[in-house]
């Protein structure tokens, strides 16, 4: 499991809505689990319309959702049903499935893409856990 710090309202519009790929200017050759970071920083506010919440109803500074990063692939070799979206922009763009929001976990955030602590990686377990024996799967 990996951890990915992405600046609101980005990490809201991939754990709550249309974001399927987020852009990076380097890639990485991880697979797999990806905790979402929302960053502590407001600089991204209202720039884009991704139709987030107010301000006062977004997370900052926690870990807020789980999704499978699925691939990296540079703009020009992504398929062309994510290409056409108006979250791709590369160069690098890294394709995530299967995003589930979480209740935020505090944590402090990093650059690049990096292991999560102990306790916040025991707590997405056992959110997960959890979250697998209610629905049973």
């Amino acid at each position: 499991m990996r951890v990915l710090s992405v600046q609101q309202p980005w990490a809201w519009a991939i754990v709550h809505g249309p974001k399927r790929v987020e852009n990076r200017t380097w890639g990485t050759e991880y697979r797999g689990p990806l905790l979402i970071h929302a960053g502590r920083s407001r600089d991204r506010l209202g720039d884009y319309g991704t139709g987030e919440p107010a301000e006062r109803r977004l997370a900052f500074g926690a870990v807020i959702g789980v999704c499978e990063l699925v691939d990296c692939v540079p703009y020009d070799e992504l398929p062309g049903k994510l290409r056409t979206s108006r979250f791709a922009e590369g160069p690098w763009c890294w394709v995530l499935a299967d995003v589930r929001p979480l209740a935020p976990i505090p944590m402090k955030g990093r650059m690049g893409l990096f292991v999560p602590t102990a306790d916040v990686a025991g707590a997405v377990a056992r959110i997960l856990a959890a979250d697998t024996a209610l629905t049973g799967t």
